[in-house]
């Protein structure tokens, strides 16, 4: 039976979508897009609760979140509890929906400081960080992590439960281990285990491997997952959230966007971009987007260049008037 997330006063839709925390992607002019095409919930980007409590202008700048992009999520990581309990207050004094806790990101650099996936190693300290966080705060915690360090050491059954004992309202469950990194197929078979544990009641929200509307129900149907968390599928295609929610209510699969709409995203993405985070920082930023953005024209890869290689607003607004021109009045397939 899947369960309503309830989030405080925040009571999200019965299967919820939303976006997940990407570093260098979940800025706050990614997410206010992705609400407006459907997420019905967002997180931040991984703030280094060492960062926060530092003053580092990289990290408290992560805290700027806006009205139109509510509800959502602050995620934190760090290794130690002073670090992580001053930053989970100095986050929530910005009145997020959540504190969620990364305890799931893979990259060397942060598990190489003890925090991300490598307190998959040591349950007892995971649990003893999230209680100390939970009794900091008075807004909900929430919680991302893997299946395990590898695949000899899952205990993600065990972590479910000690985290909801230790007082977490939700738990975001990325279906690979550490040592998996993004490799491999997602294992969503531990869906299902967690889902028919009699004693684990807080909602478990699916991640990995979600890349369209099909995957989507069988995350739900088959699997009963209470919600789903999209990553990577939604880096330069903000539409995957609606395009699963009108799915998932008709069985229908919505057109795909035509060139004008994507014109229009990409550049609204863009501007808001160049204003959160200023000119040379966006426009290097946004380079991951373009190949999603533009995903099915023809003969693109001369004019993604010319995006991925301008230096200057203006040469990239020029490139996107120069793909109006060269592809006026061409019509996009339904994707997949």
């Amino acid at each position: 039976m899947r369960r309503r997330v309830m989030l405080g006063n925040t009571v999200l839709p019965d299967f919820p979508v939303m976006l997940a925390p990407m570093e260098d992607v979940s800025d706050p002019p990614f997410r206010r897009v992705c609400r407006r095409l459907g997420a019905d919930m967002v997180f931040t980007e991984f703030i280094s609760s060492e960062g926060l409590i530092r003053g580092a202008r990289q990290s408290t700048h992560k805290l700027d979140i806006f009205e139109d992009e509510r509800p959502v999520g602050i995620q934190i990581f760090g290794g130690e509890e002073a670090p992580m309990r001053q930053a989970a207050a100095l986050a929530e004094a910005v009145r997020p929906t959540v504190i969620d806790i990364n305890y799931g990101c893979p990259v060397y650099r942060v598990v190489n400081k003890g925090a991300g996936a490598a307190i998959l190693q040591d349950i007892d300290k995971m649990e003893r960080l999230t209680r100390a966080i939970v009794d900091q705060v008075s807004l909900p915690v929430t919680v991302k992590t893997r299946l395990g360090w590898d695949r000899a050491s899952i205990r993600i059954e065990e972590v479910a439960l000690r985290l909801q004992d230790a007082g977490i309202t939700m738990l975001t469950v990325h279906f690979r281990t550490r040592k998996q990194l993004y490799k491999g197929a997602a294992d969503w078979s531990w869906m299902l285990r967690l889902k028919e544990n009699p004693a684990l009641h807080i909602p478990i929200i699916g991640n990995g491997d979600i890349d369209s509307p099909e995957k989507a129900l069988q995350a739900r149907d088959d699997y009963g997952a209470d919600g789903i968390m999209i990553g990577r599928a939604a880096i330069g295609n903000p539409w995957i959230f609606q395009q699963i929610k009108h799915y998932l209510a008709t069985g229908e699969r919505l057109p795909s966007p035509t060139l004008d709409e994507r014109l229009a995203v990409c550049k609204e993405h863009l501007l808001a971009s160049v204003e959160w985070k200023g000119e040379r920082r966006a426009v290097f930023e946004m380079r991951k987007h373009y190949r999603n953005y533009f995903r099915g024209l023809p003969r693109f890869k001369p004019l993604r260049i010319r995006l991925v290689e301008a230096p200057h607003l203006d040469d990239v607004l020029e490139t996107l008037d120069a793909i109006r021109r060269e592809y006026a009045g061409y019509t996009f397939e339904t994707q997949m």
